[in-house]
């Protein structure tokens, strides 16, 4: 049997179309196929490989934990250096004054943990969310999504939830005293690269302080420089109360985190003790990974190289708008969103990309809008070809021809 009919037959599906590349190895921004055919990977894994594939550093650093130890003991029970040494470079990097950091295994465990936290240190029970956002598929991280396609038919899921519009200042006096916490993307990636304007999240920041309010900000997708700042919420000069971060965290492991202050964090470990526990958040393998990859990113300053390419990649996109039902771009740093007047379009021309080797991928909230996420290291000459690639797709996608 084939390796493609047993991954459809014994691999749970998610859909009904997948990429299907049967990966044979992925070096820097390229994934090669069985093949031998290159793709150009303008989606990172979304948003994983920021580094690239297989970086060095990062593959060294994991060599070289995964021959003292693995797995040794639940969370929080021993003291293991590469999470020890993780979580204080967080500390030094992140904004004040969190400094205190739970791991996880994944984004949306990461969201579960923080929603926990908000709850025990509150004593509250209601949540706010935005419409069109996105925080991961379990039911809590479910339950704050802002998408009901994709919660309708999981419910009942948690009660209190009240979802308001995403960047509409005058709906947040509807946050109040009962609200636990209020979670937010600072830019929504699945909801399809919403930005913000400049007045909004300062004002909701201002919301929660009055209402007591705990603000948790969800950075898996705009964290460790994607956005041309370390952390997305610099751009605006707001810290939250707890700050979820996954995908770039772990250099290509699978690592989630939630940070906050010590005096909120000290809420898990008391009444009960062990009120929120983990098996393998924090493996010593993923934190050696995910340290190596941070001192790669602050080293090379590649949030600043982020901002630097991405505004050379949307200026040669804003000069494609018009052709093939591309009708207009936004994004900050390497973190950019097209728009495509239908989900016809948008589909014919992601296909096309893929099938002349660069891989791109439209959001689960916004079937008309592409997301670009290509790692931090990506050459002038790769983004060269990557635009190369999508002019052609948009030339087919407007032409009678069969491209």
């Amino acid at each position: 049997m084939a390796l493609r009919d047993e991954f459809l037959r014994f691999v749970c599906q998610t859909s009904s179309e997948p990429m299907g590349i049967e990966v044979e190895r992925a070096h820097g921004c390229v994934v090669v196929d069985k093949s031998g055919k290159t793709y150009l990977d303008f989606l990172s894994g979304i948003g994983v490989a920021s580094l690239g594939h297989t970086h060095p550093a990062v593959v060294s650093a994991i060599t070289q934990q995964a021959q003292r130890y693995l797995h040794a003991m639940v969370y929080g029970e021993y003291i293991q250096e590469p999470q020890v040494g993780l979580a204080r470079r967080l500390a030094e990097v992140a904004p004040q004054p969190l400094s205190v950091t739970y791991f996880t295994n994944s984004g949306t465990e990461a969201v579960e943990g923080a929603l926990k936290t908000a709850r025990k240190y509150t004593g509250r029970s209601h949540f706010v969310s935005f419409v069109g956002s996105f925080h991961g598929d379990t039911f809590g991280s479910l339950s704050v999504g802002g998408n009901p396609l994709y919660r309708t038919p999981f419910e009942p899921l948690l009660p209190s939830v009240t979802f308001l519009p995403f960047n509409e200042i005058e709906t947040l006096t509807r946050i109040d005293e009962t609200v636990a916490a209020v979670i937010i993307e600072p830019i929504q990636g699945e909801g399809g690269v919403r930005i913000p304007d400049q007045t909004f999240l300062p004002a909701l920041r201002r919301r929660c302080r009055q209402v007591g309010a705990l603000l948790v900000f969800d950075e898996v997708i705009t964290g460790f420089g994607r956005t041309g700042k370390l952390f997305a919420c610099e751009h605006w000069n707001v810290t939250p109360d707890i700050l979820v971060l996954a995908k770039a965290l772990g250099g290509g492991m699978p690592l989630g985190a939630f940070i906050s202050t010590p005096e909120i964090m000290a809420s898990l470990s008391t009444d009960p003790p062990l009120a929120h526990v983990t098996t393998f958040g924090g493996h010593p393998v993923c934190c050696a990974a995910g340290l190596a990859s941070l001192e790669v990113i602050l080293r090379e300053n590649l949030p600043w190289q982020a901002q630097a390419i991405g505004n050379e990649l949307l200026g040669k996109l804003q000069k494609l708008i018009g052709a093939g039902g591309f009708v207009s771009v936004r994004g900050r740093g390497l973190l950019i969103g097209m728009d495509f007047v239908t989900p016809e379009a948008t589909r014919r021309f992601v296909q096309s990309c893929f099938a002349n080797g660069l891989i791109l991928g439209w959001t689960l909230h916004r079937d008309t809008v592409v997301r670009l996420a290509p790692p931090l290291i990506i050459s002038a000459q790769e983004i060269a070809q990557a635009v190369e690639i999508m002019q052609a797709a948009l030339h087919c996608n407007g032409s009678a021809l069969n491209c």
